[in-house]
């Protein structure tokens, strides 16, 4: 490496003018570094932090990388944001951001990529606290699930839950594999083991293990990742990964879109990775929470009039591993004001007020879905006057269930639900003219 490579803590290219080029463009390096401090570095990682003329980092990552930092050291400020602002302040000079493991899995480079374009960059990831782990107990990387909790809810592990898993969780603090614990065996997963590695790569590393059931590992190191090896136990309480959870996962007050209505109202809706979902007259947050359940992106909010109801469905986003659904309390389609595009729009409630289809219809993006479901003579009207004038599906849902007649079994139907979906046009034209 030349001394002007060193310099500028920029990778010389095989070409002079495109080295010159990238050594002005790259004004930003992100290295990764572990609780080995400057001997798990590469000399270009050395190199990029001492041609820093500003620093950034937490306390403990200044402290790891010691006499390499000849610039200017900042810790990184409180709130988290703010360091984001202030590095992007500082664009054009050579500003180093020092960062746990690899800064782009649940890191710093993550958040930063989304403000600086990567020709203004360039990292040196070192590796992941989820690499380590998977190292130190043998577990083929690819094939475990791994997540974060660390300043999450520890609710998003619910989802997560199948017997004869494995999962590799990030926690936030010692306290952290406990509370792992107690959810574990309270959900039917008490005979699990659960794996502690604590300060990994550093000269603290420690691995202890235990069962979930009756934890009472202590002093625990506040960096550690928590490896799982689900066992569950009878009566468990296990999330498919198909639509259609049973009624009974939802705590709810009759008002729920049911089961079999539900899978083929979630194969209607057709979610999308990345995509958001309005869920109108959301009930006990059902739909939502089942749309949030087919993939991490995706996002949903759901509108509910009804305080209660609405608090309810809080409670069961919570239980079910989908903490972020966001529930806003009011009557639609005033409290449809405000919130972002939606790329599906679920109409569960209220659907016999015009002005609340008028509403989700006009929100819809071009190419989003809306799935309306309707009970009432009046609403299948609509319905099928929406369908003639606009397209789509219509189709009418039965079910029975088998139920006791006397002292024999007969079918007991629900009331039939009369679903419209539709796919809104790139160059839909509102009835009576206009957008």
């Amino acid at each position: 490496m030349s001394m002007r490579a060193v310099e500028s803590g920029v990778p010389e290219s095989t070409d002079p003018a495109s080295r010159d080029d990238a050594q002005e463009r790259r004004w930003l390096s992100i290295v990764g570094i572990g609780e080995d401090g400057l001997e798990g570095l590469s000399p270009a990682a050395r190199a990029a932090i001492g041609a820093a003329q500003i620093v950034f980092g937490g306390a403990r990552h200044l402290a790891l990388a010691g006499d390499a930092v000849t610039g200017e050291a900042r810790t990184w400020p409180s709130p988290f944001e703010a360091g984001i602002d202030e590095v992007l302040a500082l664009r054009g000079r050579r500003i180093c951001v020092l960062a746990s493991g690899d800064p782009f899995l649940y890191g710093v480079g993550a958040v930063l990529a989304r403000h600086v374009p990567a020709g203004e960059m360039f990292a040196l990831p070192a590796p992941s606290s989820f690499s380590l782990a998977a190292a130190r107990l043998g577990w083929a990387l690819a094939e475990i699930g791994c997540l974060t909790v660390h300043g999450r809810s520890l609710d998003l592990l619910r989802a997560h839950l199948n017997p004869g898993r494995r999962l590799l969780v990030l926690t936030s603090d010692g306290a952290g594999p406990g509370e792992i614990a107690r959810l574990l065996a309270g959900t039917g997963f008490g005979g699990s083991t659960l794996h502690i590695l604590e300060a990994l790569g550093g000269p603290r590393e420690q691995l202890r293990s235990s069962l979930a059931e009756g934890f009472a590992l202590r002093d625990i190191d506040p960096l550690n990742l928590v490896g799982i090896e689900l066992a569950a136990g009878e009566g468990a309480r296990v999330i498919a990964r198909a639509p259609g959870l049973p009624d009974e996962f939802f705590e709810n007050d009759g008002q729920l879109t049911k089961r079999e209505v539900r899978a083929v109202t979630l194969s209607a809706l057709a979610p999308r990775r990345g995509e958001l979902l309005w869920d109108i007259g959301a009930g006990a947050g059902s739909v939502g929470i089942e749309w949030m359940l087919a993939d991490p992106s995706l996002r949903a909010i759901g509108i509910e009039e009804n305080a209660e109801r609405a608090a309810r469905a809080r409670r069961n986003a919570h239980a079910l591993g989908v903490p972020g659904l966001t529930v806003v309390e009011g009557k639609a389609p005033d409290a449809l004001a405000g919130l972002p595009v939606p790329d599906a729009v679920f109409v569960g409630g209220g659907a016999g007020d015009s002005g609340v289809l008028d509403a989700a219809i006009a929100a819809l993006r071009p190419g989003g879905r809306l799935v309306v479901n309707g009970v009432t003579l009046e609403t299948e009207a609509r319905l099928i006057a929406l369908h003639a004038a606009q397209g789509g599906e219509l189709v009418r849902l039965s079910v029975a269930r088998a139920a006791s007649v006397g002292g024999l079994t007969g079918w007991r139907p629900a009331m039939p639900v009369t679903q419209w979906s539709w796919e809104k046009p790139g160059n839909w034209v509102k009835p009576g003219g206009g957008l």
